[in-house]
């Protein structure tokens, strides 16, 4: 149970802190189905949260994870489908996610599509794929939340830890991260003090499906990595977790890396 909230007083100085009301909070993660976002959805629903699972195609997957929750704690978890390329699709599930339960607190932005798109090869419907998981779907459901928050909601975006470095055949990939990296700072201050917008941005932890490693070409990339292995999606889940917590109450415009400390080399 999240702790009470009140006053603390500093120097003779009397700050508010703001209290959080722990019963039946609400979050929409997207792309909730699988992988990192399940491990989220799960971590989540442990802490006492009801959960809006997303998905786009993998109905199966959201329907028994939603169903495994409501299981384990009844009401407490729903799963919508949208498709995030549009934004009257993205207004319907935002819209969607508060009337399941009459609130809405936090978000987490966690859907996203990844492939390489070398120069040479790239084509508009890549790009246009890429922009609109990675930025467009992140900033205007965010758009959307924003008037049917309570108060002392939390946004957590997905980034990747080597969205600012040279990934030669990733361009369109790294920037839109990059992009959402730089609306995650920007939103940090348009919506506070109403809403705090921070992120994590993972470094290896999944091999990608859209791309198979050979064993010498997963031990490459893990050996770039300085604790010589992947990371796990509860790892990813509980820094999600944590920035969504009263313990995070004051971190605002906050990248967290989560990437054994990939991006140093």
């Amino acid at each position: 149970m999240w702790p009470a909230s009140g006053r603390a007083q500093h120097n003779g100085v009397v700050n508010e802190i703001p209290e959080y009301d722990d019963a039946g909070r609400v979050v929409l993660v997207t792309g909730g189905a699988r992988r990192i976002g399940a491990a989220i959805v799960r971590s989540l629903h442990d802490d006492g949260w009801r959960v809006i699972i997303h998905y786009r195609h993998s109905t199966e997957p959201a329907q028994a994870l939603t169903d495994d929750l409501n299981r384990k704690r009844a009401d407490s978890a729903a799963c919508c489908a949208a498709d995030l390329h549009s934004v009257a699709a993205i207004d319907a599930l935002a819209a969607a996610a508060h009337a399941r339960w009459k609130r809405l607190d936090a978000l987490v932005n966690n859907a996203s599509s990844y492939f390489s798109t070398p120069l040479a090869e790239l084509d508009e419907a890549q790009f246009n794929e890429l922009f609109a998981t990675n930025l467009k779907a992140p900033l205007f459901l965010t758009r959307a939340c924003l008037p049917l928050f309570g108060t002392d909601a939390a946004v957590v975006n997905i980034l990747d830890a080597l969205a600012r470095h040279a990934q030669p055949g990733f361009a369109v990939y790294n920037s839109a991260k990059a992009a959402l990296w730089a609306v995650t700072e920007t939103l940090a201050v348009e919506m506070a003090p109403k809403v705090r917008v921070n992120a994590v941005a993972p470094g290896h932890i999944l091999w990608a499906e859209s791309a198979e490693l050979d064993a010498q070409q997963q031990q490459d990339k893990l050996d770039r990595v300085p604790l010589r292995r992947l990371g796990t999606p509860e790892e990813i889940a509980a820094s999600v977790r944590f920035l969504l917590s009263p313990q995070a109450s004051f971190l605002n415009g906050v990248i967290l890396p989560v990437d054994g400390g990939r991006r140093l080399r």
